[in-house]
C-alpha cells in the first residue's frame, strides 16, 4: 500500500472531519469531540498549517495529524492532538508515518518539543516520555503515565518547565 504524507489542503477539511470522527467513534479514552476540536483549532491563532498533515492513498485520505502551539513558561512548544486513522486502516503503520513526519517538519520549523495526552503504551514507541521528567505539567488532572513529551531537538526541553498553556479552543465545545 502506497501512502503519501502531505500538508492538509483547505478542500480536505470535510474528509478529515469524517476520518477523525470515525477514528474516535468507539475509542474508550475519548470525549468523542476530536473532529470538532480539529475544526476549532484550524481557526485558532495557534494553528500551524504545515503541521496539519494527511495520509493519502491513491484515491482517498485515510489519516490525519495535527500539532498546535502551546506555551510552557517562556517556551513555545507543540501539542500533538489528535492523530486519527480510519478504523479499517489502523495497525498498518499510518499513525507512525504521520507522527514521524510531523516531528520532522516541526523540528525543521524550529520547534524544540511536543506534548501529548494519550496511550502510555503507544507514544513511547516514538520517543515520548512522561512530561513530568522534563518538569512539564498538564493544566488539568491527568495520569502521569498518559501525559508525555518529546524533545524534537537535542536538549530541546532542558529548560522548558511549568504548566502547559493550551489554545483556548481545546476547552471550548
Amino acid at each position: 500500500m502506497n501512502i503519501i504524507i502531505r500538508q492538509e489542503k483547505r478542500e480536505d477539511a470535510n474528509e478529515v472531519y469524517q476520518i477523525v470522527q470515525k477514528a474516535f467513534d468507539k475509542a474508550d479514552y475519548s470525549d468523542h469531540d476530536e473532529h470538532n476540536l480539529v475544526k476549532r483549532l484550524r481557526n485558532s491563532t495557534k494553528y500551524i498549517p504545515e503541521l496539519s498533515l494527511v495520509a493519502e492513498t491513491v484515491d482517498s485520505i485515510v489519516g490525519h495529524i495535527l500539532f498546535t502551539e502551546i506555551k510552557v513558561g517562556d517556551h513555545t512548544l507543540l501539542a500533538l492532538a489528535p492523530v486519527a486513522v480510519l478504523p479499517e486502516m489502523q495497525n498498518k503503520g499510518i499513525g507512525k508515518m504521520l507522527i514521524m513526519e510531523g516531528h520532522k517538519i516541526a523540528a525543521q520549523l524550529g520547534y524544540k518539543g511536543s506534548v501529548v495526552l494519550g496511550h502510555d503504551t503507544y507514544y513511547p514507541k516514538f520517543g515520548y516520555k512522561k512530561a513530568s521528567q522534563y518538569g512539564i505539567k498538564a493544566p488539568f488532572e491527568v495520569s502521569d503515565d498518559s501525559f508525555m513529551a518529546i524533545e524534537l531537538i537535542d536538549d530541546g526541553l532542558s529548560d522548558a518547565n511549568g504548566v502547559v498553556e493550551y489554545a483556548k479552543e481545546f476547552f471550548e465545545k
